[in-house]
């Protein structure tokens, strides 16, 4: 980045309004072609392949968010370390951040590799996936996850790039990489026969490509965090700082992801169909979600920065503005999928039986995805200063612990998807209340602190 252009990548001067708008759509196209991309395994799997192949690929989706939950929080924790202290202007620290950063992030991509695929098959097993679809799931994931250190090294990059406010490059290295993603699944699924092996390889070839465009900048950028071969070395300091941040965000991701096994175990105890259609439905969440999360991102790199800065009103008005943005992102997806569901659900199975099921989902996640963008963006609020440890602790209790409770509970006494499907909207409301108590402490400890420096300063 020239500097010149400095300035306009500075997230602490100007129209917040504005800023976190324009930081966010190229973060949300980015995110919503990564999903777009991974739905083209199901949607080729799904119309050019066997009923089995899709339930298989389908129903490794939690199993494979639970380890890439973990590369995308250490991902996170990496922007906002990175963001707090290029907004304190300490390019020292953010030089080994980045340095120290990728050693962490391929680390950890390789130790969930070793993990992912040494317990598929049990996890899978206890989860009573079908024995017609355990097979085929089992080789899906043993192929995709080989992918796994390439996506930690792109969510590292990527964290660093947007904390910096640079959200277009990493739009259109996962655009490029996307575009071979799908014209390999095609060619290796319709034209190959390969089936479930193709479209993994087509994602983790895709990973890679990605993975390679990030590193390719970092080292080219003249930016304080251009990565320098001769200075890499794993900084103690910055990798507890980065594990303190990120670690945190990764095992609530991985655990909400844990909850989310129990649902589909409750999920598998109906039929085919309904697994079936659940596994379509399964992707408007995904759509939903990636898309509300380049908000998130934003929330937390513009409250990281004004942390560090120590500007600590556009702290409370980045977060109004995210939850604005969010709340409203959510309603307005929600309500089309909610309402255009048949015509979402067509693109993964022309079975009537499958998009009937798929709705059933649909209609209630429709209606409820606003929700969830008042726990997500006061969590990422709380990232972006600094707590994580805390807000991720009462996601496992009020998102995780009472979701296996409801599926123990409720679903257990009336034995109906309805009612599996309604411990969502209910988990997130609980959850929110509390991350919204937890941060209106955290801000009027943070005030007070800044109003003691103020004072200190003025006495002096």
């Amino acid at each position: 980045m020239e500097e010149s252009k400095v300035d306009k990548k500075d997230l602490t001067t100007g129209s917040p309004f504005k800023k976190m708008l324009l930081f966010s759509l190229p973060l949300m196209l980015s995110n919503l072609l990564q999903v777009l991309f991974n739905m083209s395994d199901i949607a080729v799997v799904g119309q050019f392949g066997s009923k089995e192949a899709l339930g298989s690929v389908g129903s490794t989706s939690i199993y494979v968010v639970l380890f890439t939950g973990f590369v995308i929080g250490l991902g996170s924790g990496i922007n906002a370390l990175t963001a707090r202290h290029l907004g304190s202007q300490d390019y020292g620290r953010v030089s080994r951040i980045a340095h120290t950063g990728l050693l962490v992030s391929l680390i950890f991509g390789i130790i969930l590799l070793g993990l992912g695929i040494g317990l598929v098959r049990p996890i899978l097993i206890l989860l009573s996936t079908k024995a017609e679809l355990l097979d085929g799931a089992v080789l899906y994931v043993y192929i995709l996850f080989l992918g796994l250190p390439a996506l930690a090294i792109y969510n590292f990059g990527n964290g660093i790039l947007s904390a910096d406010g640079d959200t277009k490059r990493p739009l259109i290295f996962l655009a490029t990489a996307g575009v071979i993603n799908v014209l390999l699944n095609l060619l290796f699924v319709i034209v190959f026969k390969l089936s479930v092996v193709g479209v993994a390889l087509a994602s983790i070839i895709s990973q890679y490509l990605s993975a390679t465009f990030i590193l390719i900048t970092l080292f080219k950028t003249k930016r304080p965090y251009k990565l320098i071969f001769k200075s890499f070395r794993l900084d103690k300091k910055e990798a507890k700082g980065i594990i303190a941040l990120g670690l945190p965000a990764g095992i609530q991701n991985a655990i909400f992801s844990m909850a989310n096994l129990f649902i589909q175990a409750g999920v598998n105890s109906f039929d085919t169909v309904v697994v079936e259609g659940n596994a379509a439905a399964a992707n408007a969440d995904s759509l939903v979600y990636d898309a509300m999360y380049a908000i998130y991102m934003a929330t937390a790199s513009f409250i990281a920065q004004n942390y560090g800065a120590g500007k600590k009103k556009n702290i409370l008005r980045c977060y109004f503005i995210g939850l604005l943005y969010s709340c409203a992102l959510g309603l307005v997806l929600g309500l089309l999928l909610a309402f255009f569901g048949k015509n979402f659900l067509s693109i993964f199975s022309s079975d009537k039986d499958i998009i009937d099921a798929g709705m059933e989902k649909l209609f209630i996640m429709g209606l409820s995805y606003f929700i969830s963008s008042f726990m997500d963006n006061t969590i990422a609020a709380l990232r972006g200063l600094g707590k994580t440890i805390i807000p991720a602790a009462i996601l496992i209790l009020g998102s995780c612990v009472f979701r296996i409770i409801w599926v123990y509970t409720v679903f257990e006494q009336f034995k109906t998807i309805t009612g599996l499907y309604l411990l969502y909207p209910v988990s997130w409301v609980l959850t929110g209340i509390a991350e919204i108590g937890y941060f209106i402490y955290i801000y009027r400890q943070y005030s007070k602190k800044m109003d003691r420096n103020l004072e200190e300063i003025l006495v002096a």
